[in-house]
């Protein structure tokens, strides 16, 4: 298995230069869902080279569709053609799917397209219950019918007079993006309106709703909680249109944010390219609130001047919120950046309850955490972090915790070594080397 071994920069903010925010994750592994809507080859832009990303195309593959890297005017290849004209399967392959969450938004293209689809509860990152009754309930009020026997198997009711779906009203009772994307794919081909409310708004939801439209679907409200669906009834999106509306995933708000907190903390100067800084306004509020000195433009953000001791920032409290509020998948690096200033901070999640298994890592490092409840944390500072004893590793325990975990490392005195990388590889595209490029000590082995 391979191992981050890092050597941590004991408080001092040496780090300097440029990285390059790649493409959403979250957005482009449900473009390549959407590839099934359509009825030839469609070419997806500005693609990152993560683990989720190959996880998504290897299930495609299995279905039978043709998924190819390619480059644009000799670029690297973060471009990929989707060919979804040879799909003879509807059965999403249980072993790929056990190590995605993602897996589960192909069912909406694959029920709205072929009226049937079999999956495995899906797998991915451990922190806390994700239950997929919402892709079923929203599935069933548009007249499928659902077996569940080790898997899930969706079908279109024989009762119906027609292959497709119905179109439906359909309220969520909690807010969920994978179930706002999903129900709204299945939609894109069904017979007739759905309108579905308590929407999620996420920019990477609309980054794909428009490139649909910009095809020829007809989805309106997208960004807002009410999303209107107008169905062709079985027709298949045009690859014609495709062809003169390529998709390009935005950047990645998540990654951003992460390298942004990396510079609040270990960087003398950090410029962070080719970002959408209007995707992070809560997490860059809080910063400059507490003392980070930041500068904006339209597409990146720089963290300048960053010679401040960590003591000097002011501490604040997080609860983390559907966006555009504070986003879950940062709560792991804002605790580490907490454990750095000076006061006592709180922290509340309310998206997943089992997100902060990453706690005791940053205990052992040194950092001065207490637990309030599975959803609360509290948190003084500044700690001084030291790495564990010779012989002892930490690991990274789901996307997010394990990039926490090695910036904690980078704050740390002494040499830390972590393990489960792979993970880290999910969501963060040849982490080590971006590191490397900014002046950090850190190598895979």
């Amino acid at each position: 298995m391979e191992k981050f071994v890092i050597q941590g920069l004991g408080g001092k903010k040496t780090l300097k230069g440029t990285v390059r925010v790649n493409g959403a994750k979250n957005a482009a592994l449900k473009a390549m869902a959407a590839a099934v809507l359509f009825d030839g080859p469609v070419r997806l832009k500005n693609m990152p080279h993560t683990e989720d990303i190959h996880i998504q195309a290897e299930i495609l593959r299995k279905l039978g569709a043709d998924v190819s890297w390619t480059k644009d005017s000799g670029e690297i290849d973060h471009a990929m053609e989707i060919d979804t004209r040879g799909l003879r399967s509807t059965d999403i392959d249980g072993e790929l799917a056990g190590k995605m969450r993602a897996s589960v938004v192909l069912t909406g293209p694959l029920l709205g397209r072929f009226g049937k689809a079999t999956f495995p509860a899906p797998g991915g990152c451990v922190i806390g219950a994700r239950p997929i009754d919402l892709f079923i309930s929203g599935y069933e009020a548009m007249g499928a019918m659902t077996k569940e026997d080790g898997v899930y198997d969706i079908s279109v009711s024989p009762k119906s007079k027609v292959q497709s779906l119905k179109g439906a009203n359909i309220i969520f009772k909690k807010v969920s993006v994978g179930a706002t994307e999903t129900l709204m794919m299945a939609a894109v081909l069904a017979e007739g309106k759905t309108v579905l409310e308590n929407c999620a708004c996420e920019p990477e939801i609309v980054n794909v709703v428009e490139w649909l439209n910009a095809c020829g679907a007809k989805i309106k409200g997208v960004g807002t909680s009410t999303i209107e669906i107008e169905g062709t009834g079985g027709r298949l999106l045009s690859s014609e249109s495709a062809a003169k509306n390529p998709y390009v995933a935005i950047p990645d708000r998540i990654e951003a944010g992460s390298y942004l907190v990396l510079g609040a903390l270990c960087a003398d100067e950090l410029k962070i390219d080719d970002c959408r800084p209007e995707h992070l306004g809560a997490l860059i509020d809080l910063l400059k609130l507490s003392g980070v000195p930041i500068k904006t433009t339209d597409s990146s953000i720089v963290v300048s001047g960053n010679t401040m001791p960590d003591s000097s920032f002011k501490t604040f409290d997080v609860t983390t919120k559907e966006y555009p509020g504070f986003a879950t998948d940062l709560q792991p690096m804002i605790a580490v950046y907490m454990t750095q200033v000076s006061g006592r901070s709180k922290l509340t999640e309310t998206i997943y309850e089992g997100r902060f298994k990453y706690v005791d890592d940053l205990k052992s490092l040194g950092a001065d955490i207490d637990t309030v409840s599975s959803q609360e944390i509290t948190i003084s500072g500044p700690s001084r972090l030291k790495a564990l004893p010779a012989g002892r590793e930490m690991k990274a325990l789901d996307i997010r915790a394990g990039f926490a975990v090695v910036l904690a490392a980078l704050c740390a005195e002494g040499e830390t070594t972590v393990t489960n990388i792979g993970l880290i590889d999910r969501g963060y595209e040849r982490l080590e080397e971006r590191l490397q490029s900014l002046g950090a000590d850190v190598v895979r082995n």
